[in-house]
Parts: C-alpha cells; sequence; structure tokens
C-alpha cells in the first residue's frame, strides 16, 4: 500500500467545538422524538379514557330510561326519584365520577301553566357528566330528554313555573345571564340557568325562592327578604301549583367615577434666588453670582449705591396677590428698599401710596402684604431693589426674593371624605324610609383622587358630612344628580372648602424648584392635631380643615436641611417654604 503526501495540504482533527455541535443538534432531534412520543401517549391514553367514559354515560342513560317516569329524578330533589346527584365507578383502574342532573322542561307549545296547560312539568331533561382526574384528566357530557308515556304521567308531577328575564337599561334583552335560583331561608342554589335569549322557565315545587340575576362585567339585581328590607321593592317570589310566575330583573355593564376632590383655589409663586441673572430685567452698580446680590467693587471697595428689577411676574387665573418676602443682610451704615412696581399701560411705575402703603419710601421689613391690590389694575408686577452704603468698605447682601399669588386653578385635597348615594330604591326600612341600592362613604386617597369602580348606571348625588367641618361648594358635573351610564368611565371634580386652611409650598431654594415627597408636620397639641402629609409633584400640600389658631410646622425632605417655624391661620393660609440642599 502506498501512502502520498500532498505538499501544502495539513491534516485536520475534529475540534471539541464541533463535537459538541454535533452532540447538541443530535440531542435536540432525540428530543424532539422523545416528546412526540409522549404526546402519541398522551392523546391515545385521553381518547381511550374518553372512549370509556363515553360508554359509562351512554350506559347510564340507557339506565334511567329504563326506570319509571316517576322515579327518574334526584332523592330530595325537585324532580325527587331514586337517583343519587353523584356516583363513582372504576373501570382499568381509573375514577371515572358520575354527576347526575334531572330538570323539568316547560314547553311552551302546549301552554306555560293553567289555564292553558294544567301540567306545566311536561318532560324531563337528564343530564349526565363523566369525569376522571390525574394526568390525563377530562369530561364527557351527554344530555338527553325523556317525556312520559302517557297524560296520567305528565299530570302526576306537581309544582309550578317561574318566569325570569333580563333586560339592560334600554329594555333589550341581556344574552347569557347568570339567574340563580336560591332557597329563601337557607340561600342553597337550587337551579342556575344562563339562557341565550335572556330569559328561562324554571320549574319548581311550590314555595318561595330567592333570584339572584349576574353577568361578568355587569351590574346585579336580586330579590330581597323581609328580614333584610322591611318593605322590599322586589319581594322573594312564590311559585304556586300550576301557576306561572313571571319577573323581570335589569343588568347591564358596570361603570365607573373617577373622582377628584379640590380646593377652589390654589397658589403660585415667583422667586430668584440670584444663581445667575436670568431672572433680573435691570441691573445697574451691581454684581449677581453664587446665590447673591451686592454692590459692584470699585478700586477703593464698593459703589455707594446700585439697583435691580426684576423681570415681571403675570400669573394666569390671578385670584388674589398675597406676598412680597425676602431675605437680606444689611451690616451698619448699608440698607436695601424695596418697592413693587406695575405696569400702567405704557410704563411700569410704582404702585401708588394709596393702593400700597410706604411702597414710595420702600419697604424695609419682610413680608410685604399684597393682599388689597386690585388684581385688575394690578395683574402683573416687578420688584425692585435700591442698594446703598455709607461705608465703601461694606455692602448690603439680597440673598433670595419671592412673590407668591392665589389662582383660581385648583389644588387637591387628600384623604376627603365623602358620600355618594345612587336613586334606584330596594325598598324601605321599618320607618318607611327608603333605602338606596348604593348609598357609601368614600375616601380620596393622599393625591386627591379616588376611582369608584363597577356601579351601575343611575343618578347619583355627591354630599359631605358637615361634621368633617368640609363644605362641598361646587361639582363637575353639575347640577347634581349626576347621571352615570352603563359601560361609562365619567370624571368628577369635587370642590372643598372650610372656614380655616393651610397650603404649603416647598421649594429649592437655588433652583426654585418645588420639592416632590417633601414630609410636612402641621401640629397643635391644645387643639390636639398632628398631621403628616407629603408634598405633590409642585411641591404643596394641603391641610383642611383647620381651627383657627397658631400651628407648628416641620418639613423633612431627602438631601435638604430640615426646617420648623410657626404659622398663624384665620382663614385660608397659604406658605412658601424655601430648603437648602444638604452640602
Amino acid at each position: 500500500m502506498k501512502y502520498f503526501f500532498i505538499p501544502g495540504k495539513k491534516e485536520r482533527g475534529i475540534s471539541l467545538i464541533q463535537i459538541l455541535i454535533g452532540a447538541s443538534l443530535l440531542l435536540i432531534v432525540f428530543l424532539g422524538f422523545f416528546y412526540a412520543y409522549q404526546l402519541t401517549l398522551k392523546v391515545v391514553g385521553q381518547n381511550k379514557n374518553k372512549v370509556i367514559a363515553t360508554a359509562v354515560a351512554n350506559g347510564e342513560l340507557e339506565r334511567i330510561r329504563n326506570l319509571p317516569y316517576q322515579s327518574i329524578g334526584i332523592k330530595g330533589g325537585f324532580p325527587d326519584g331514586v337517583l343519587d346527584s353523584s356516583t363513582t365507578t372504576v373501570v382499568n383502574n381509573i375514577d371515572y365520577t358520575i354527576t347526575r342532573r334531572i330538570d323539568y322542561v316547560v314547553d311552551f307549545r302546549d301552554g306555560i301553566a293553567g289555564p292553558e296547560d294544567d301540567c306545566p312539568n311536561d318532560y324531563k331533561k337528564v343530564g349526565i357528566k363523566i369525569s376522571w382526574s390525574g394526568i390525563l384528566s377530562g369530561e364527557v357530557n351527554l344530555i338527553s330528554d325523556i317525556s312520559p308515556q302517557t297524560l296520567a304521567q305528565e299530570c302526576g308531577e306537581t309544582g309550578g313555573v317561574l318566569l325570569v328575564s333580563v333586560f339592560d337599561a334600554y329594555g333589550a334583552m341581556v344574552a347569557s345571564p347568570l339567574i340563580e335560583v336560591k332557597n329563601s331561608l337557607t340561600g342553597e342554589n337550587i337551579k342556575t340557568a344562563v339562557p341565550d335569549s335572556g330569559e328561562y322557565f324554571f320549574s319548581l315545587p311550590v314555595g318561595t325562592y330567592k333570584i339572584v340575576v349576574s353577568k361578568s362585567g355587569h351590574s346585579g339585581e336580586r330579590t330581597y327578604g323581609t328580614d333584610e328590607i322591611t318593605t322590599p321593592e322586589k319581594p322573594h317570589l312564590n311559585v304556586l301549583e300550576n301557576q306561572l310566575t313571571k319577573s323581570s330583573f335589569s343588568i347591564d355593564k358596570v361603570s365607573s367615577f373617577p373622582v377628584d376632590t379640590l380646593s377652589p383655589w390654589g397658589s403660585g409663586y415667583f422667586s430668584d434666588s440670584f444663581l445667575d441673572e436670568s431672572k433680573v430685567l435691570e441691573l445697574v452698580d451691581l454684581t449677581v453670582g453664587s446665590g447673591e446680590v451686592d454692590l459692584a467693587g470699585t478700586a477703593s471697595g464698593y459703589e455707594n449705591s446700585g439697583f435691580l428689577i426684576s423681570i415681571s411676574t403675570v400669573p394666569t387665573n390671578l385670584l388674589i396677590w398675597d406676598e412680597f418676602s425676602f431675605d437680606d443682610s444689611e451690616p451698619q451704615e448699608t440698607q436695601i428698599l424695596y418697592h413693587i412696581l406695575y405696569f400702567d399701560g405704557a410704563s411700569w411705575i410704582l404702585i401708588p401710596d394709596a393702593d400700597l402703603p410706604d411702597n414710595s419710601a420702600g419697604f424695609g421689613s419682610s413680608p410685604v402684604d399684597l393682599s388689597g391690590l386690585d388684581i385688575n389694575t394690578y395683574s402683573q408686577l416687578e420688584l425692585k431693589g435700591i442698594f446703598s452704603t455709607i461705608d465703601e468698605n461694606a455692602t448690603p447682601v439680597l440673598y433670595d426674593w419671592q412673590l407668591s399669588w392665589k389662582t383660581t386653578d385648583a389644588t387637591p385635597i387628600g384623604n376627603a371624605t365623602f358620600h355618594l348615594r345612587g336613586e334606584k330604591i330596594i325598598g324601605a326600612d321599618a320607618s318607611g324610609t327608603p333605602v338606596c341600592k348604593y348609598s357609601q362613604d368614600h375616601i380620596s386617597g393622599s393625591d386627591g383622587h379616588i376611582d369608584i369602580l363597577d356601579i351601575e348606571w343611575d343618578n347619583y348625588t355627591f354630599s359631605i358630612d358637615p361634621s368633617t367641618g368640609l363644605d362641598l361648594t361646587v361639582t363637575i358635573p353639575s347640577p347634581q344628580p349626576i347621571g352615570l351610564s352603563p359601560d361609562t368611565s365619567l370624571p368628577v371634580a369635587l370642590y372643598l372648602e372650610s372656614q380655616n386652611s393651610f397650603l404649603v409650598t416647598i421649594k429649592n431654594i437655588d433652583t426654585g424648584e418645588p420639592v416632590f415627597g417633601a414630609g410636612v408636620r402641621l401640629y397643635n397639641s391644645d387643639l390636639s392635631y398632628d398631621k403628616t402629609q407629603n408634598t405633590n409633584e409642585k411641591g404643596q400640600t394641603y391641610f383642611i380643615p383647620l381651627e383657627p389658631d397658631n400651628y407648628t410646622i416641620d418639613v423633612q425632605a431627602g438631601g435638604y436641611n430640615s426646617y420648623s417655624g410657626t404659622v398663624s391661620v384665620l382663614g385660608d393660609e397659604s406658605k412658601i417654604i424655601s430648603l437648602q440642599r444638604v452640602e
């Protein structure tokens, strides 16, 4: 045997990676065959179980057909008979449960009840369910009708007929509602039906029955006993011998009320912490930066005087001006005086002293009350600060100033309790007072919002208990009652107010941005009042209602220095608190 060597060709073996890839492909193929084999066994086993179950069901039906007509029924049921409701049989080591159901059928073609048909129970419907458990669990259902052989057999059955019809809010039949017929004393379920047409004939023994009608995603309706309501609007139903009892029920898709509890006013502010000149309109002989305003420097010290004017503040939805406040430092022989300017249609000028006393002379103490200004005349304002020094080596310093106001923009009121009542009546109590189908208290969340879900169409009225200290001034939509249609989400705003309240706004002293999630505690031990709330995305939280008095306020926010102070509450008060970030 000769061997040839070909120059330039190297002998190559099979690498470990190639072996792993090949093994993985073989494993995938074999696993596919294995699972396919398992599935085949399962299908074969399931079909085998179904064949056996079907044979058991057919045998059971045949046994029942051979019983005397009067004996076909469940022991203690209606119709009464010799059959057990459930038994078990074993075939090929598998336990099969046999569940039997026997019902009378009322055939409208020969009349429903007397006098058209003196024998309303026309024939019997037999239902057989064969079920089995285990890995290959399943069930088989067979139904058969068994008719009496003679009129005597048909008329030998007693009882009456109950017709239940289910309508929606517009009078149309509701398809496939769940109708439950219960024992009026024990609540035990006697018969159920889910009729496609929305109505069903129940053949029942003489007696009194509780009817419950429901459907997924829909409201419900039922009958009531005198043990629940003294005088029910829809009492439990009486079924009489050979008589037809009719009753209709009304259900429809449920709806919801997204509700916001709000104050009819809010607050806004303009502030400048002087990190830069972005909020400064005019600057003369002053320097701005790093969070302060100083007199400009000269070769020998500081300028003798200077001034700055803020950009104009033009609030939207202005309700009332609140106050002007500032934080400054005035070393000996230095001074800052503040003025408020307004636009008279041609230029910016000082607000006259007649409307704002001492404005022409200038303000030196903070805060300055602006609540007396006419918002129509003074719809926009500017701030002016005049700096001066006698000592050229000293300068006054302005750290920040702010202008606040109240607006007609609503502020959420958290944890507010209100009552919601519908107009539908289910009966009257012992004193004759109507009992409403829906009448519940609700509490809004900490953000002033709550979604009231799964309520039925009706006319609803919102109210506030006067003992809460709150008054409901306006609802939107209005007027009340508010109509709610089926399958509707109708937003509602409840505007609440009290004689005394406190709105606090927490902001970053450097940026002026609101501080979200700050914990604000307001308390007064003499009044036994102590409540802590978190600020919203606007940096605000609202305390309502309050008693007129002085309160202590503590503020904690992650990454900020804490704050503690006092506030005097008389009427609707507001306060802006500036927090410094921890260095």
